[in-house]
């Protein structure tokens, strides 16, 4: 039974420090890159990421509250440093043989981080954004290859002259909406013997699939300076997409002609990452991107962040300047590298800032207490992760 993206927003009433918390704090540097500015997508009827999708309803069973994923508190830079060596996730003499990741998400971005963005050598506050960004990345991907593979279950199911029974209809229904494969009253019309089926399975095979990794670090780090931008630290905005209709933050310098042109805003980092994959999987601005990627899966061939940041020529206004500094990022800081990287074989952790030692311990007793109360159960299942 496929299931699709879906945004998840984490409704209001969750405890702040979730909400605001990745520490990653008192460094950085400056960058020959874009630092703490967002380059807009100069799409104007890009879509709100406010799209929701329910997937098929799960039996709920009883869990044990030690069985709850870790959740890892930061009272300091210290922390970070040791955590990331900890784990052999640091160091760039190790770069190319780090090919797995550990599964931990980050769950906020603070303003500590930065306040202090100057005060790392740059190399050493790019390792640590990308080292936190990529396994959200990562989750995202693997969230795509699940309902991918649900996907072409249907598509081998109507290929043997099977009916899709009335869960997967309704499934379907919305995937098509989703992946703007179907209008809203389109979807609604089709049964489970509409013909229309194969073509639109297939449609969304084309549209739902991977992004690869070192592309979408190479965007997070232009489009946020390296989490340090204004829309990074207020809204979780990592990609600095657009959306309308009142919501969202204003930019310093909002063009009006444009109309009342916004940055979307998230309540958690990965909020943000589904955004971006939702964009570049569904509007039309990037239908080059989407072409590139099929052909290269119809050869065969890997899919590579240099090569398809080509179809991205339309993701800013600045047109090929913008994809030539987006390419020379990813050569730069050699993120192709990430195109091939997995999960290690480990469960999910969760990383929350405390901001210095002393709230550390607090917020470390107050998790234990959401957890034996099985409100932390309540926040991770809002954050949609599955």
């Amino acid at each position: 039974m496929p299931k699709f993206l879906s945004n998840g927003l984490n409704p209001a009433g969750a405890p702040a420090y979730l909400a605001l918390a990745l520490l990653l704090v008192s460094c950085s540097g400056e960058s020959g890159e874009q630092q703490g500015q967002v380059e807009p997508s100069s799409e104007p009827d890009t879509p709100a990421v406010d799209l929701a999708f329910t997937p098929a309803p799960v039996v709920e069973e009883e869990e044990d509250a030690t069985a709850l994923p870790e959740v890892v508190v930061f009272g300091g830079l210290d922390d970070v440093m040791s955590f990331l060596r900890a784990e052999q996730w640091w160091g760039e003499q190790h770069h190319e043989e780090q090919l797995a990741a550990p599964h931990v998400i980050i769950t906020g971005i603070t303003q500590e981080w930065r306040n202090g963005a100057d005060s790392l050598p740059v190399n050493q506050k790019k390792e640590i954004f990308y080292r936190f960004m990529l396994p959200l990345i990562l989750h995202a991907n693997d969230m795509v290859l699940e309902r991918r593979a649900g996907l072409l279950e249907v598509r081998d199911e109507l290929a043997r002259g099977e009916r899709p029974s009335a869960l997967e209809l309704d499934v379907l229904r919305e995937g098509a909406v989703l992946l703007r494969v179907a209008g809203l009253e389109q979807a609604e019309g089709l049964t489970a013997d509409s013909p229309e089926w194969p073509a639109i399975v297939d449609e969304m095979l084309y549209k739902l699939d991977v992004i690869p990794a070192g592309l979408a670090l190479g965007q997070a780090a232009y489009e946020s300076g390296y989490g340090t931008s204004r829309f990074a630290v207020e809204g979780n905005a990592l990609f600095g997409q657009w959306t309308y209709g009142g919501e969202g933050l204003v930019p310093e310098q909002q063009r009006k002609n444009l109309g009342d042109h916004r940055i979307a805003a998230f309540d958690w980092p990965f909020d943000s990452v589904r955004g971006y994959f939702l964009n570049l999987l569904t509007h039309p601005a990037y239908e080059e991107f989407r072409r590139l990627r099929a052909a290269m899966r119809a050869a065969g061939k890997p899919l590579s962040s240099l090569e398809l940041a080509d179809g991205l020529i339309r993701y800013s206004e600045r047109g090929q300047a913008y994809v030539d500094t987006l390419k020379g990022i990813i050569r730069v800081n050699k993120l192709e590298i990430a195109d091939t990287i997995q999960f290690r074989d480990e469960p999910i952790r969760f990383i929350v800032g405390a901001g210095n030692p002393e709230r550390k311990a607090e917020l470390e007793q107050e998790i234990e207490r959401l957890r034996e109360t099985g409100e932390l159960e309540a926040i991770i299942a809002r954050m949609r992760l599955e």
